[in-house]
């Protein structure tokens, strides 16, 4: 049984003009000093021994935690997501602090947060950091925004480590003899014997050479065995860094005089796009990562096979740089409640939501009627579809309730409203009631409410309050959201009242938790692969159709005949529409989806069909961010951080 309590939790106080993300953050952590994190830990049920402290305000939680809880039931399952959101976002972030507090500071319910750990790139570049805002945040947000416990860090190691054993054996295949790179995998001793890696033991199994002393291979198998004969033009595996450095986006490597012969063009992502922070979050255990790991295809032999990462070789020490990775991170929420901060996949061309072994631990510690609130990247025609046709496939996990964030200014560019773009100052249509427009723009919040209830599960609306937010243009809203299915549509205004802004909202989640989840996938994974991006298109999207490049085509072909087929879809498309093309708002129809290209996850276990040009490592604008960060050097504390 699970002793979480509420005994940390704290109610705040407001001012009326609310202060910066930073100084409400600061203050709540260090001049009304928020409890240490081991009194999280206990409160939440988290025994000393399966924590591992990282100071006193954040810690790992040892997964072993599960074998303890076992027995426990799972509380409720909570995904909070949004409409299509303007480039400024919805809030879902803030909502779901908000929603946690409302239910454990004032409702007294056990309760558990979920989300995502951000990238340095949009901290130090334009869009800020992702533990909420005003009153309804992680902290200390300065921990949660920077470097947290390392995992950014493990992730970009792992994979770059792949990267180099790449480049490294494609010089070595190209320079050496079949025997001397036998020579140099496996040495012999003193005494003439040779020895095999148990990774290497794997490759000979999948060879089919039933064969464990290197001695006994013969000529023939040994070529087989040492040769992978990789195409350096199909090599799709690229580095990383968590900074944006648009930069790199295009390189040339192998330019080195040692290297001469052996250059290629390459290029960077930023680290949440890797496979490998994919894998992160869809892992359900150590051993399960491992497998995912050996899985990832980094190209294609000459002769037409997959590359595998035990291919190469390398899986087993890219677990060994994640083996801490793998732990959720225990932070806490302004109010007092306990939250995991745990992976941070891309939410276009990956599944964009945080850590199954993260909603696994907190389902269990909050137990029967308690609550586990996640959150799902960008709209809900992504990063919700992606949390029920993939997250929750691999997890087993079933949810309860759709918190479905809208704001009456995405509303309004939804109904024709000029475009919002960040920095720059609202159009009069946003900062003046319109009730035309707004009404014209509902059809968006229509068409994600219906996608969420088709999946069988109850839908909660939550109107974000904004300042300029009229009551008529809340109770507009409000009505629109319940014809449409919804079981109630409530104004939240978390972020400038905490959890006593969300309470009315949470009193509406729970009501909605109370009905029995009917939930059911989109598709079944035996139907093609185009069967399954066509039901997204179709369904979800609302195209009239697809059409596929003749690279498209060759894929489905490829993918097929190497089994993939059966694997869920992660559609790569703009969060800005709930089509393919940004400029299309509301909720088109009659379009026809265009399928660039399809690539291949296998490690993490999907296809991405890429609906258009994907931005994997965004730029620095002229004016970034890190412009106003610094140490204030008499305190101590970070400055200028949002």
């Amino acid at each position: 049984m699970s002793n979480a309590t509420n005994s940390t939790t704290r109610q705040l106080t407001f001012k009326k003009h609310v202060p910066s993300d930073i100084e409400i953050a600061q203050y709540y952590t260090y001049e009304e000093p928020m409890p240490p994190i081991t009194a999280i830990a206990a409160a939440a049920g988290i025994l000393p021994e399966e924590l591992e402290l990282y100071g006193t305000t954040k810690a790992k939680v040892r997964l072993d935690i599960l074998d303890r809880l076992k027995n426990q039931p799972n509380g409720y399952y909570i995904d909070v997501t949004a409409i299509t959101p303007t480039p400024l976002g919805e809030g879902k972030t803030t909502t779901t602090v908000g929603l946690s507090q409302a239910l454990g500071a004032y409702l007294k319910k056990k309760v558990f947060t979920c989300i995502r750990q951000p990238s340095l790139g949009p901290t130090f570049g334009i869009k800020g950091g992702a533990a909420g805002g005003g009153y309804s945040q992680i902290i200390p947000m300065e921990e949660f925004n920077l470097h947290l416990t390392g995992d950014m860090h493990a992730v970009t190691a792992a994979n770059n480590l792949l990267a180099a054993a790449i480049d490294a054996r494609l010089l070595h295949e190209a320079a050496q003899t079949d025997q001397q790179i036998f020579d140099g995998m496996c040495p012999k001793a003193k005494d003439g014997s040779r020895k095999f890696s148990p990774v290497m033991l794997k490759r000979l199994k999948k060879l089919g050479i039933d064969k464990t002393d290197p001695n006994q291979l013969t000529a023939a198998e040994i070529s087989k065995f040492v040769r992978l004969d990789i195409n350096p033009d199909t090599v799709t595996w690229r580095r990383i860094v968590d900074i944006n450095d648009r930069h790199l986006r295009a390189i040339t490597v192998g330019q080195g005089p040692q290297e001469k012969g052996s250059t290629r063009a390459t290029g960077f992502d930023i680290t949440p796009a890797s496979e490998v922070m994919a894998i992160l979050a869809l892992t359900t255990s150590i051993s399960d990562m491992r497998e995912r790991l050996g899985r990832i295809v980094i190209g294609i032999s000459k002769s037409g096979e997959p590359v595998t990462c035990d291919d190469i070789g390398v899986g087993g020490a890219m677990l060994v740089l994640l083996k801490d990775a793998i732990k959720p991170n225990l932070m806490q929420t302004l109010e007092g409640t306990p939250a995991f901060v745990h992976a941070g996949p891309f939410a276009n061309i990956a599944h964009g939501n945080s850590s199954i072994v993260a909603d696994q631990i907190a389902l269990k510690l909050v137990g029967k009627n308690g609550y586990v609130v996640t959150e799902s990247g960008f709209g809900a025609d992504m990063g919700m579809e992606k949390f029920f046709d993939i997250k929750c496939r691999y997890s087993g996990l079933v949810p309860n309730v759709v918190v479905l964030v809208a704001t009456i200014r995405a509303l309004k560019t939804h109904g024709g409203g000029p475009k919002v773009i960040s920095g720059k100052p609202l159009a009069p249509e946003y900062t003046e009631e319109n009730l035309p427009l707004l009404e014209a723009g509902c059809c968006n919040l229509v068409k994600h409410i219906q996608n969420a209830v088709s999946f069988g599960v109850p839908v909660v609306v939550a109107i974000n309050r904004f300042k300029f937010d009229t009551d008529a243009e809340i109770e507009l809203v409000r009505k629109a959201a319940i014809a449409a299915g919804a079981e109630d549509a409530v104004m939240s205004n978390h972020w400038a009242e905490g959890g006593a802004g969300a309470v009315k909202l949470a009193e509406a989640v729970v009501k909605a938790c109370e009905k029995p989840s009917k939930f059911k996938f989109l598709y079944d994974l035996n139907i093609g692969i185009k069967e399954k991006i066509e039901i997204i298109a179709k369904k979800i999207y609302g195209a009239a159709g697809v059409e596929y490049s003749p690279i498209a085509e060759e894929k489905i072909k490829l993918y097929t005949s190497m089994g993939l087929d059966k694997l869920p879809i992660c559609m790569a498309k703009t969060q800005l529409s709930i089509s393919h093309d940004p400029a299309l708002k509301g909720a088109p129809s009659g379009f026809v989806i265009p399928i660039k290209d399809i690539r291949a996850s296998v490690g993490a276990g999907f296809l991405y069909p890429l609906l258009g040009d994907m931005m994997t490592m965004p730029g620095l604008p002229t004016r970034p961010a890190f412009y106003d960060v610094d140490i204030d050097p008499i305190t101590g504390r970070i400055t200028g951080l949002f």
